[in-house]
Protein backbone atom coordinates (compact mmCIF):
# COMPACT_ATOMS: atom_id res chain seq x y z
CA UNK A 1 0.00 0.00 0.00
CA UNK A 2 1.11 3.55 -0.66
CA UNK A 3 0.31 6.63 1.05
CA UNK A 4 0.66 9.76 -0.53
CA UNK A 5 0.91 12.49 2.22
CA UNK A 6 -0.01 16.66 1.06
CA UNK A 7 -2.47 14.92 -1.71
CA UNK A 8 -4.63 17.74 -1.86
CA UNK A 9 -1.75 19.89 -2.79
CA UNK A 10 0.15 21.02 -6.42
CA UNK A 11 2.48 18.13 -6.33
CA UNK A 12 1.11 15.57 -3.96
CA UNK A 13 -2.33 15.66 -5.86
CA UNK A 14 -0.33 14.94 -9.02
CA UNK A 15 1.71 12.16 -7.45
CA UNK A 16 -1.83 10.67 -6.21
CA UNK A 17 -3.48 10.55 -9.66
CA UNK A 18 -0.26 9.02 -11.53
CA UNK A 19 -0.35 6.28 -8.92
CA UNK A 20 -4.36 5.49 -8.90
CA UNK A 21 -3.67 4.76 -12.83
CA UNK A 22 -1.02 2.30 -12.49
CA UNK A 23 -2.53 -1.45 -12.57
CA UNK A 24 -2.52 -3.65 -9.41
CA UNK A 25 -1.07 -0.75 -7.03
CA UNK A 26 -3.05 0.20 -3.80
CA UNK A 27 -2.91 3.97 -3.09
CA UNK A 28 -4.26 5.99 -0.62
CA UNK A 29 -4.40 9.95 -0.49
CA UNK A 30 -3.41 11.59 2.44
CA UNK A 31 -5.10 14.82 3.22
CA UNK A 32 -5.50 17.26 6.04
CA UNK A 33 -9.36 17.11 4.79
CA UNK A 34 -10.51 13.91 3.36
CA UNK A 35 -13.96 15.45 2.89
CA UNK A 36 -13.10 17.87 0.43
CA UNK A 37 -11.27 15.21 -1.50
CA UNK A 38 -12.58 15.07 -5.76
CA UNK A 39 -9.54 14.00 -6.85
CA UNK A 40 -9.05 10.03 -8.17
CA UNK A 41 -11.12 7.21 -6.49
CA UNK A 42 -8.76 6.20 -3.71
CA UNK A 43 -9.12 5.65 -0.30
CA UNK A 44 -8.57 9.10 1.56
CA UNK A 45 -6.94 9.01 5.14
CA UNK A 46 -6.50 12.28 7.75
CA UNK A 47 -3.15 13.23 7.64
CA UNK A 48 -2.37 16.08 9.72
CA UNK A 49 1.26 17.41 9.54
CA UNK A 50 0.04 19.59 12.39
CA UNK A 51 -1.83 16.76 14.98
CA UNK A 52 0.36 14.62 14.73
CA UNK A 53 -1.97 11.85 16.55
CA UNK A 54 -3.58 11.73 12.89
CA UNK A 55 -0.66 10.04 11.77
CA UNK A 56 -0.16 6.53 13.77
CA UNK A 57 -3.64 5.47 12.60
CA UNK A 58 -3.32 6.70 9.04
CA UNK A 59 -0.15 4.90 8.36
CA UNK A 60 -1.77 1.83 9.60
CA UNK A 61 -0.87 -1.41 6.99
CA UNK A 62 1.37 1.68 4.36
CA UNK A 63 4.76 -0.35 2.76
CA UNK A 64 5.58 3.15 1.03
CA UNK A 65 5.33 6.68 2.13
CA UNK A 66 5.38 9.25 -0.64
CA UNK A 67 6.30 11.79 1.98
CA UNK A 68 5.53 15.21 0.30
CA UNK A 69 7.33 17.98 1.78
CA UNK A 70 5.04 20.59 4.29
CA UNK A 71 7.79 23.08 4.44
CA UNK A 72 6.83 26.35 3.62
CA UNK A 73 6.72 27.72 7.12
CA UNK A 74 9.30 28.99 10.02
CA UNK A 75 12.10 25.85 10.28
CA UNK A 76 11.12 25.16 13.55
CA UNK A 77 7.48 24.38 12.71
CA UNK A 78 8.97 22.17 9.61
CA UNK A 79 11.50 19.94 12.05
CA UNK A 80 8.64 19.26 13.89
CA UNK A 81 6.16 18.35 11.13
CA UNK A 82 8.83 16.41 9.75
CA UNK A 83 10.13 14.87 12.66
CA UNK A 84 6.36 13.88 13.71
CA UNK A 85 5.97 11.97 10.21
CA UNK A 86 9.18 10.26 10.43
CA UNK A 87 8.81 9.25 14.18
CA UNK A 88 4.88 7.92 13.11
CA UNK A 89 6.28 5.92 10.18
CA UNK A 90 8.68 4.17 11.69
CA UNK A 91 6.35 3.35 14.32
CA UNK A 92 3.45 2.13 12.32
CA UNK A 93 6.40 -0.20 10.35
CA UNK A 94 6.72 1.43 7.30
CA UNK A 95 8.92 -0.43 5.14
CA UNK A 96 10.05 2.61 2.32
CA UNK A 97 9.67 6.66 2.52
CA UNK A 98 10.34 8.60 -0.71
CA UNK A 99 10.98 11.98 0.58
CA UNK A 100 10.61 15.08 -1.99
CA UNK A 101 13.65 17.58 -1.27
CA UNK A 102 15.35 20.33 -2.73
CA UNK A 103 18.59 20.04 -5.50
CA UNK A 104 21.35 20.36 -4.10
CA UNK A 105 22.45 23.13 -6.47
CA UNK A 106 19.82 25.43 -4.24
CA UNK A 107 21.82 24.52 -0.71
CA UNK A 108 22.40 28.76 -0.27
CA UNK A 109 18.69 29.23 -0.60
CA UNK A 110 17.07 29.90 2.53
CA UNK A 111 14.26 26.53 2.38
CA UNK A 112 17.13 24.44 1.92
CA UNK A 113 17.66 24.19 5.81
CA UNK A 114 14.37 22.17 6.55
CA UNK A 115 14.93 19.94 3.47
CA UNK A 116 18.45 18.99 4.89
CA UNK A 117 17.22 18.78 8.31
CA UNK A 118 14.71 16.26 7.50
CA UNK A 119 17.11 13.96 5.12
CA UNK A 120 19.19 13.32 8.44
CA UNK A 121 15.85 12.45 10.39
CA UNK A 122 15.43 10.16 7.70
CA UNK A 123 18.91 8.88 7.08
CA UNK A 124 18.86 7.73 11.55
CA UNK A 125 15.55 6.34 11.19
CA UNK A 126 15.11 2.23 10.35
CA UNK A 127 13.50 2.51 7.18
CA UNK A 128 14.42 1.98 3.49
CA UNK A 129 14.63 5.85 2.25
CA UNK A 130 14.85 7.04 -1.33
CA UNK A 131 15.45 11.25 -1.50
CA UNK A 132 14.34 13.21 -4.58
CA UNK A 133 16.12 16.19 -4.64
CA UNK A 134 13.51 18.70 -6.87
CA UNK A 135 14.78 21.41 -8.72
CA UNK A 136 13.10 24.70 -8.28
CA UNK A 137 9.17 24.40 -9.78
CA UNK A 138 8.56 26.06 -13.53
CA UNK A 139 5.08 27.55 -11.60
CA UNK A 140 7.54 29.24 -8.92
CA UNK A 141 9.60 30.94 -11.79
CA UNK A 142 6.12 32.24 -13.74
CA UNK A 143 4.00 32.61 -10.75
CA UNK A 144 6.39 34.39 -7.81
CA UNK A 145 9.21 36.13 -9.81
CA UNK A 146 7.42 37.04 -13.26
CA UNK A 147 3.85 37.29 -13.40
CA UNK A 148 3.69 40.28 -10.43
CA UNK A 149 5.14 42.16 -13.84
CA UNK A 150 2.03 41.52 -15.56
CA UNK A 151 0.49 44.21 -13.72
CA UNK A 152 3.23 46.67 -12.87
CA UNK A 153 5.93 46.34 -15.49
CA UNK A 154 8.55 45.84 -13.76
CA UNK A 155 9.61 42.16 -11.55
CA UNK A 156 9.17 42.03 -8.23
CA UNK A 157 12.83 41.54 -7.07
CA UNK A 158 16.22 41.74 -8.73
CA UNK A 159 17.60 38.87 -11.14
CA UNK A 160 20.30 40.83 -12.66
CA UNK A 161 22.84 38.85 -14.78
CA UNK A 162 21.46 35.06 -12.41
CA UNK A 163 19.57 32.51 -14.16
CA UNK A 164 17.33 29.95 -12.74
CA UNK A 165 17.08 26.11 -13.38
CA UNK A 166 13.62 25.22 -13.34
CA UNK A 167 11.81 21.94 -13.41
CA UNK A 168 8.12 21.37 -14.32
CA UNK A 169 6.28 20.19 -11.35
CA UNK A 170 4.30 18.01 -13.12
CA UNK A 171 7.28 15.46 -14.33
CA UNK A 172 8.67 15.70 -10.51
CA UNK A 173 5.16 14.26 -10.08
CA UNK A 174 5.89 11.58 -12.55
CA UNK A 175 9.21 10.85 -11.39
CA UNK A 176 8.14 10.38 -7.42
CA UNK A 177 5.32 8.33 -8.84
CA UNK A 178 7.25 5.58 -10.90
CA UNK A 179 10.11 5.58 -7.90
CA UNK A 180 7.02 4.62 -5.52
CA UNK A 181 5.71 2.33 -8.12
CA UNK A 182 8.79 0.37 -8.47
CA UNK A 183 9.79 0.57 -4.67
CA UNK A 184 6.19 -1.38 -4.19
CA UNK A 185 6.59 -4.06 -7.05
CA UNK A 186 9.61 -4.80 -4.83
CA UNK A 187 12.77 -3.25 -6.76
CA UNK A 188 15.27 -2.37 -3.98
CA UNK A 189 16.99 -0.08 -7.00
CA UNK A 190 15.83 3.42 -5.32
CA UNK A 191 17.44 2.04 -1.50
CA UNK A 192 19.47 4.95 -0.20
CA UNK A 193 19.55 6.74 -3.45
CA UNK A 194 19.71 10.46 -3.20
CA UNK A 195 18.49 11.62 -6.86
CA UNK A 196 19.05 15.16 -8.03
CA UNK A 197 16.30 16.33 -10.29
CA UNK A 198 17.24 19.93 -11.79
CA UNK A 199 15.33 20.82 -14.94
CA UNK A 200 16.69 21.21 -18.81
CA UNK A 201 17.14 24.19 -18.60
CA UNK A 202 17.89 27.95 -17.11
CA UNK A 203 15.75 30.74 -17.56
CA UNK A 204 17.52 34.82 -16.98
CA UNK A 205 16.16 38.11 -17.05
CA UNK A 206 16.37 38.38 -20.95
CA UNK A 207 14.60 35.21 -21.12
CA UNK A 208 11.61 35.87 -18.65
CA UNK A 209 10.90 39.99 -20.19
CA UNK A 210 10.55 38.40 -23.35
CA UNK A 211 7.93 35.68 -22.24
CA UNK A 212 6.20 38.54 -20.53
CA UNK A 213 6.46 40.29 -23.71
CA UNK A 214 4.91 37.35 -25.53
CA UNK A 215 2.17 37.25 -23.09
CA UNK A 216 1.27 40.62 -23.87
CA UNK A 217 3.45 43.13 -21.64
CA UNK A 218 6.65 44.25 -22.99
CA UNK A 219 8.90 46.55 -21.85
CA UNK A 220 9.49 45.31 -18.15
CA UNK A 221 11.95 46.21 -16.11
CA UNK A 222 14.18 44.33 -13.42
CA UNK A 223 13.55 44.49 -9.89
CA UNK A 224 14.91 46.98 -7.70
CA UNK A 225 16.80 46.33 -4.35
CA UNK A 226 16.32 43.39 -1.95
CA UNK A 227 15.20 46.06 0.60
CA UNK A 228 12.65 47.02 -1.24
CA UNK A 229 11.17 43.31 -2.09
CA UNK A 230 11.28 43.11 1.95
CA UNK A 231 9.61 46.10 2.37
CA UNK A 232 6.92 45.52 -0.18
CA UNK A 233 6.22 41.68 1.86
CA UNK A 234 5.86 43.59 4.95
CA UNK A 235 2.46 42.81 5.94
CA UNK A 236 3.33 38.49 4.52
CA UNK A 237 4.52 36.11 7.37
CA UNK A 238 8.31 36.74 8.18
CA UNK A 239 9.46 33.00 6.74
CA UNK A 240 7.43 33.74 3.79
CA UNK A 241 9.29 37.30 3.19
CA UNK A 242 12.67 36.10 4.07
CA UNK A 243 12.03 32.88 1.54
CA UNK A 244 11.34 35.08 -1.54
CA UNK A 245 13.84 37.77 -0.29
CA UNK A 246 16.61 34.53 -0.31
CA UNK A 247 15.46 33.02 -3.47
CA UNK A 248 15.73 36.46 -5.33
CA UNK A 249 19.62 36.96 -3.29
CA UNK A 250 20.92 34.02 -4.81
CA UNK A 251 19.74 34.48 -7.92
CA UNK A 252 20.59 38.20 -8.43
CA UNK A 253 24.04 36.99 -7.04
CA UNK A 254 24.45 34.46 -9.98
CA UNK A 255 24.51 31.58 -7.00
CA UNK A 256 22.76 28.88 -8.41
CA UNK A 257 22.97 26.72 -11.37
CA UNK A 258 22.08 23.86 -12.99
CA UNK A 259 23.65 20.89 -11.99
CA UNK A 260 23.73 17.36 -13.09
CA UNK A 261 20.15 15.69 -13.17
CA UNK A 262 18.73 12.03 -12.86
CA UNK A 263 15.20 12.95 -14.14
CA UNK A 264 15.70 11.50 -17.33
CA UNK A 265 16.58 8.13 -15.80
CA UNK A 266 13.36 8.39 -13.29
CA UNK A 267 10.99 9.68 -16.49
CA UNK A 268 12.53 7.46 -19.47
CA UNK A 269 12.02 10.51 -21.76
CA UNK A 270 13.54 13.88 -21.90
CA UNK A 271 11.73 16.45 -19.32
CA UNK A 272 9.52 19.25 -20.31
CA UNK A 273 10.87 22.14 -22.09
CA UNK A 274 11.10 25.12 -19.34
CA UNK A 275 10.69 28.04 -21.42
CA UNK A 276 7.86 26.72 -23.33
CA UNK A 277 5.74 26.01 -20.18
CA UNK A 278 6.47 29.33 -17.88
CA UNK A 279 5.43 30.75 -21.25
CA UNK A 280 2.16 28.77 -20.89
CA UNK A 281 1.51 29.55 -17.30
CA UNK A 282 2.23 33.46 -18.05
CA UNK A 283 0.17 33.60 -21.07
CA UNK A 284 -2.81 32.05 -18.87
CA UNK A 285 -2.33 34.29 -15.85
CA UNK A 286 -2.50 37.40 -18.34
CA UNK A 287 -5.69 36.08 -20.22
CA UNK A 288 -7.16 35.14 -16.61
CA UNK A 289 -6.47 39.32 -15.66
CA UNK A 290 -8.00 40.51 -18.99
Amino acid sequence: MILVTGASGALGRLVTEHLAEVPGLTVVAGTRDPGAWNGPQVEVRAVDFDDPATLPGAFGGVTTLVFISAGFAEDDVVYARHKAVVDAATAAGVRNVVYTSLTGTADRLSIAVAHRYTERVLAEAPVATTILRNGLYAELVAGMLAAPALATGRLPGPIRDGRVPAVVRADLAEAAANVAADIERGSTVHNGRVYELEGPEELGLDDITALLAEAGRPGVEDGGSLADLREAGAAAPGYQTGHTVSIFAVVAGGLITRGDSDLPELLGRKPTPVREHVGQVLAHLASAAG
